[in-house]
């Protein structure tokens, strides 16, 4: 996917005010999440990879705040020829514009449907595959637990959710280890200084992470038995959990 040069931070004072999903970000948002979350690209492919394993025929697959649909993208090209339906949503026009973009350059014959609306409202039904691929940490840590419940609620039996969040850490000199590393692949990827402070600024009070124990806990408590990170880069994380 193509995408402008993230400058969004570039310039002191620009982009003021809490992050927010607008035209500005998506315009730059594949060159961005590339630069600022390690292991991106490994996590996309690897959930297209999931959904061969567990698309089953006629069922649906979720992709919850699908932002530009990279990972739409992947579980489509490994699930044709099932009759399967997914079902992309995101509250934000801006990113769902350019991810109808997207889907459109590629022919396929699985229905993808595109919803503009609020994960927290949708109804899994149906499901052999739910993503949420950094989006949870984005939701009121409150509405968390009730989603992770209706998310088992709809998916069938030996369905799969991944989910991929940036994390928290209780051990403080862990967490400042891990946050220096992650500061270092930002700057090593072409970040200024007052960039990773301008956006850090943004983002702090709208990414609330959580730590690997609560996320566990909380897919436990919603019914998941099977848990387990599949994928961990400083503080960055995607878990698989199975009904």
């Amino acid at each position: 996917m193509n995408s402008s040069l993230d400058n969004l931070f570039a310039q002191p004072g620009e982009h003021q005010g809490n992050f927010q999903f607008d035209s500005r970000v998506a315009g730059v948002f594949s060159d961005m999440i590339r630069r600022s979350v390690p292991g991106y690209g490994q996590i996309i492919n690897t959930i297209g990879d999931f959904a061969r394993r567990f698309a089953t025929p006629g069922s649906q697959i979720y992709d919850l705040g699908c932002s530009l649909g990279a990972a739409t993208l992947s579980i489509r090209r490994q699930i044709e020829g099932r009759g399967c339906r997914i079902i992309a949503i995101d509250n934000s026009e801006p990113m769902l514009s350019r991810c109808r973009e997207h889907l459109d350059a590629y022919v396929s014959d699985t229905q993808v449907d595109l919803q503009l609306c609020d994960i927290r409202q949708v109804k899994i039904e149906n499901a052999s595959m739910v993503v949420l691929n950094f989006t949870l940490q984005f939701l009121p840590p409150e509405d968390r637990d009730t989603l992770m419940r209706t998310i088992w609620q709809g998916l069938n039996p030996g369905g799969v959710l991944v989910l991929s969040e940036k994390l928290r850490f209780e051990d403080q000199a862990i967490q400042s280890l891990l946050d220096e590393q992650h500061l270092d692949f930002k700057r090593a990827n072409g970040y200024s200084e007052l960039e990773i402070s301008q956006k850090r600024s943004a983002i702090e009070n709208v990414l609330v992470p959580d730590t690997l124990a609560v996320h566990r806990q909380r897919l436990a408590n919603a019914g998941f038995s099977q848990v387990e990170p599949w994928f961990q880069c400083f503080n960055f994380v995607s878990m698989v959990a199975i009904k």
